[in-house]
Parts: C-alpha cells; sequence; structure tokens
C-alpha cells in the first residue's frame, strides 16, 4: 500500500485504531497489570507502548526528529482509565501533527531509531502494522485469561466455515 495523500491515510488510520479501541472495552480494569509471565508487557504496557511509540517515535520520526520513545512503564498512565486516556489522547496530538503533513513531506527521507532512512510515508505505513502486530498481541493475551473477543470484521473464523459449508450446499 502506498500512501498518496494523508487525508486518506487518516480515515484509514481511524478505522485502524478503532478496532484496537474496541478491544479495550473487553479488558477487565483489574488485568490492565496483568501478564503471561515475568518480565514480559502487561496489557497496560501494551496499550501504552502503542501510545507512545506512536507519537514519541513515529510522528517525531516523521517530522525529520529523533525519537523521544522512552519506555511504557505504568508511570506513564496507572489504572485502566489513565492508560486508555493516554493512548487516546496522544493519538489526537498525533493527527493534529499528521494533519499537517503534505504530499511533498510524504516523500522525504526520515530516520528510524535504528538509523536506517526511509521514505516517511513508508514509515506510516509500518506505524500501521505496528498497531495491528501489537492488536494481536492483545487479543492472545485475552485468549489467555478466557475472555471472549469480538470477531475483527463482523465473523469468527467457526461463522466462516459455517457459511462456506451452507453456501457449498445450497449449490448441489
Amino acid at each position: 500500500m502506498e500512501i498518496k495523500d494523508i487525508s486518506s491515510f487518516l480515515l484509514y488510520y481511524a478505522r485502524i485504531k478503532d478496532r484496537t479501541r474496541r478491544l479495550f472495552g473487553y479488558i477487565p480494569p483489574e488485568k490492565i497489570e496483568w501478564t503471561y509471565t515475568k518480565r514480559k508487557f502487561t496489557i497496560g504496557d501494551i496499550i501504552r507502548h502503542l501510545a507512545l511509540t506512536e507519537r514519541w517515535m513515529y510522528i517525531e520520526n516523521i517530522q525529520l526528529k529523533p525519537s523521544l520513545y522512552n519506555g511504557c512503564e505504568d508511570y506513564f498512565a496507572k489504572g485502566y482509565e489513565n492508560t486508555i486516556g493516554l493512548y487516546n489522547t496522544l493519538h489526537i496530538e498525533s493527527v493534529e501533527i499528521l494533519s499537517r503533513l503534505n504530499i511533498e513531506d510524504l516523500h522525504k527521507k526520515c530516520e528510524t531509531p535504528g538509523g536506517h532512512k526511509i521514505t516517511v510515508w513508508k514509515l506510516l505505513r509500518a506505524m500501521v502494522e505496528h498497531e495491528i502486530h501489537h492488536r494481536g498481541v492483545l487479543y492472545t493475551y485475552l485468549g489467555i485469561l478466557e475472555i471472549k473477543t469480538p470477531p475483527i470484521f463482523g465473523l469468527t473464523s467457526e461463522e466462516v466455515i459455517q457459511k462456506t459449508k451452507s453456501n457449498a450446499g445450497s449449490k448441489e
């Protein structure tokens, strides 16, 4: 996917973020700092990581500035409400900055924290992939906790299989 203009990207990215936010309502507040094992991200760490890397790494880099990302521990936001609030607040800041980009900005080269030169629109694409990756981790954590989660696109895998079988049977 090539990002050719910022407005269509922001519409697309809003849908990506909404799918992640939808999961937050399934997280029991008392499990916000739960993890499956020591020294691994908690659920709250994942949400803070998404918020803080978006704003302080990706958005800084696309402005041709160095990353200011400095971790995702709970001192950035403690508790369920504050963690979700951080995610939402920093995303609003990110969108405000992104909305000012023009086509020329999208084709500039920026530098990642690893020192790699990359075209801005390609780093924006990586930001989306990062969000989706960590959303998948949230689904996994909630699955381990045996919390039923919503299907991403309306049907579960089992429902797709059942519909496929039904459709195949109706064609005979």
